[in-house]
C-alpha cells in the first residue's frame, strides 16, 4: 500500500497545488519565462508526467463521463427535478451549450495539453535516456486514450499534436475521423514498444505495456464497428490475445475485490485513477447514493439511479448484482431497515449504484476507491467478441473467454450460440459487468444500437427525441465561438 499511495500522491498532491506551484504545468498558454525557468531536470520532468496524469481525476469523477456514458444511453435515469442539462442528455433534447458535452471536452484537451507539454520540453532535458523514453510513452498513453474518448463522443476534431503557447495555436480546424485514429494508433504502438509490463515502488500506477496493448484493442474493436468483414476484427482479438499472453493479469476470484481500495492496481487492473480517501477522492458515493442518505458525506444526491432495464438485465443468481447495487440499508438513527425499490418515484428510496461507494470516507468529494478504466474481464470480452466475429461465429477459445466472466459470476457457460446470438451474449455480459464505467454509451453506438436501446429505455417517463444524428454529442457553443475555424456536428 506504501508504494501505491507515493505515487499516488504525487498525482494528487500536485492535480491540488497545480496552479499555485506549477503555474507553466496549467492549461493556460505556456509564456517565455515559465519555458526558461522549468523543464531543466529530471524531477521536472516527472512534475509534467505527473500533471498529465492529475487531469484524470476530473474526467472520470461522477460528473464528467460516466455521465453521458450512462443517462445518454439506457443503464441511469437522472435525479428528475435537478440539473437540466443531465435531463437533456437523458431525453436525447441536446443542444450545444450542454455542460457536460462542453465539460467532457475541456478536461480532455486539458489532458491533450499536459501530455503535449511533456512530448515538446521533456526531450530536451538532460536525464537517464531510458527513463526520458519512458515518460514520454506514457504522455502518448494519456494522449491517446483522451482522443479515444472524444473521437467517440464527438467525431472529427482539432487534432492538436504540439503544446499550445499562445491563443493563436488553438484556431485549429476538424481533422477526419482517419486521421485521429492514426494518431491514438501511432502513439499507443510506440507506448506499447516501450512502457514496462510492471513497476515497483512509487511507480506502481503509471502506465504500462498492458494498458498500452488493452486500449489499442479497444481501439480496433471500435473501429471495426458494426461491419462483418471489417480487418479490425482480426487486428482486436490479435491484440487482446497479446495481453492475455502476458500471463500477468487475472480476474479476482470474486468480483468485490476488484473495487476493494486494498486491491488497488491489483491482477485484474491494467489501468484505473487512483483516489485518496479524505485526501483527494472522487465524489461517486455521494453523487449515486439515494438522495438524503445518512450514510456517505453530504447526505445522497440520488443523482442518477440505475434504470428498470439494467437492472433486469442481471439474472436474480448472477453475484455482481449486490455488489454493483445498494438495494437496503440500515438507518442509524433509529436502526430501521430501508429497503429500496427499483422501481419507486421516490429518488430517497430509489436503488442506486455502489460498487464504487466507499463508506470509510468522511467528507464531500472524499471517496477513495479506484475508478477501473481497463480491467482484464474487458480483454476477455473484447477478445471473445473479435474472435467470433473474424471467425463468423464463436469458437472455443471465444466461449472460453467469456465463460471465465461468467463463471465468476455465478452464471452458466454459455455454449451452442450462432454468431448473432453470441454477440448479444457479449453486449449483454458487457452491460452488468461494467455497469456505471464508461462502457454503455460507447459500447452501443460502435455496434449501431444507440437508436434503439434509447427508445426501449422509457421508464420514469422518457420519451427520448433521439435521431440518427445524436450517435455524436454537439461540439461545445463555447469553443465553437472561440474557434471559427470549428464546425458544428449535423443536427445540432
Amino acid at each position: 500500500m506504501k508504494t501505491i499511495k507515493a505515487f499516488t500522491s504525487i498525482v494528487l498532491g500536485l492535480s491540488l497545488c497545480l496552479t499555485a506551484c506549477r503555474p507553466e504545468l496549467d492549461l493556460s498558454p505556456v509564456g517565455t519565462v515559465a519555458a526558461t525557468t522549468f523543464y531543466n531536470t529530471s524531477r521536472d520532468a516527472e512534475a509534467a508526467v505527473t500533471a498529465a496524469y492529475s487531469v484524470l481525476r476530473t474526467v472520470y469523477d461522477a460528473e464528467n463521463i460516466v455521465t453521458p456514458t450512462t443517462v445518454a444511453a439506457d443503464d441511469g435515469v437522472p435525479f428528475l427535478t435537478g440539473n437540466a442539462d443531465r435531463r437533456a442528455l437523458w431525453s436525447y433534447n441536446l443542444v450545444s451549450t450542454n455542460t457536460f458535452s462542453l465539460n467532457v471536452w475541456q478536461v480532455a484537451y486539458q489532458g491533450i495539453q499536459r501530455s503535449n507539454v511533456v512530448l515538446a520540453r521533456v526531450p530536451g532535458i538532460e536525464m537517464d535516456e531510458t527513463l526520458k523514453k519512458r515518460y514520454l510513452a506514457e504522455a502518448k498513453f494519456l494522449r491517446a486514450l483522451h482522443y479515444f474518448n472524444l473521437v467517440r463522443f464527438f467525431g472529427a476534431l482539432p487534432l492538436i499534436t504540439t503544446e499550445t503557447t499562445s491563443l493563436d495555436d488553438v484556431q485549429v480546424p476538424r481533422s477526419p475521423v482517419e486521421q485521429v485514429y492514426a494518431l491514438i494508433e501511432s502513439d499507443l504502438k510506440e507506448a506499447e514498444e516501450v512502457l514496462p509490463q510492471r513497476y515497483t515502488g512509487a511507480n506502481v500506477g503509471r502506465a504500462t505495456q498492458g494498458a498500452a496493448k488493452g486500449l489499442l484493442a479497444k481501439v480496433y474493436l471500435t473501429r471495426a464497428g458494426n461491419v462483418a468483414a471489417s480487418p479490425y476484427w482480426a487486428q482486436a482479438a490479435a491484440k487482446a490475445k497479446e495481453v492475455i499472453d502476458l500471463g500477468i493479469y487475472d480476474l479476482w476470484a470474486n468480483y468485490a475485490d476488484v473495487y476493494e481500495i486494498r486491491n488497488r492496481n491489483g491482477r485484474e487492473s491494467l489501468f484505473e485513477v487512483v483516489y485518496l480517501t479524505d485526501v483527494a477522492g472522487n465524489t461517486q458515493s455521494t453523487h449515486w447514493a439515494p438522495r438524503g442518505l445518512p450514510l456517505v458525506p453530504a447526505n445522497g444526491y440520488g443523482t442518477i439511479r440505475p434504470t428498470q432495464s439494467l437492472w433486469a438485465s442481471f439474472s436474480a443468481q448472477d453475484r455482481r448484482r449486490p455488489v454493483s447495487f445498494l438495494t437496503a440499508y440500515t438507518n442509524p438513527a433509529n436502526q430501521q431497515l430501508v429497503t429500496l425499490s427499483i422501481s419507486t418515484t421516490d429518488p430517497a428510496l430509489a436503488i442506486a449504484n455502489w460498487k464504487l461507494a466507499d463508506l470509510t470516507s468522511r467528507i464531500l468529494g472524499g471517496g477513495g476507491k479506484s475508478f477501473p478504466y481497463m480491467r482484464f474481464s474487458d480483454i476477455l470480452l473484447i477478445y471473445a467478441e473479435a474472435l467470433s466475429e473474424v471467425s463468423n461465429g464463436p469458437t472455443a477459445e471465444a466461449y472460453t473467454a467469456i465463460n471465465r466472466v461468467r463463471t465468476r459470476a455465478g452464471l452458466p457457460a454459455l455454449q451452442n450460440l450462432t454468431r448473432s446470438q453470441f454477440k448479444d451474449a457479449i453486449l449483454l455480459e458487457r452491460r452488468v459487468e461494467f455497469s456505471f464505467e464508461g462502457h454503455r454509451w460507447f459500447d452501443l453506438a460502435r455496434t449501431e444500437r444507440l437508436l434503439d436501446a434509447v427508445n426501449a429505455e422509457t421508464s420514469f417517463g422518457r420519451s427520448p427525441t433521439i435521431r440518427p444524428t445524436n450517435v455524436l454529442l454537439p461540439i461545445p457553443q463555447r469553443e465553437v465561438d472561440a474557434n471559427p475555424a470549428l464546425t458544428q456536428n449535423p443536427g445540432y
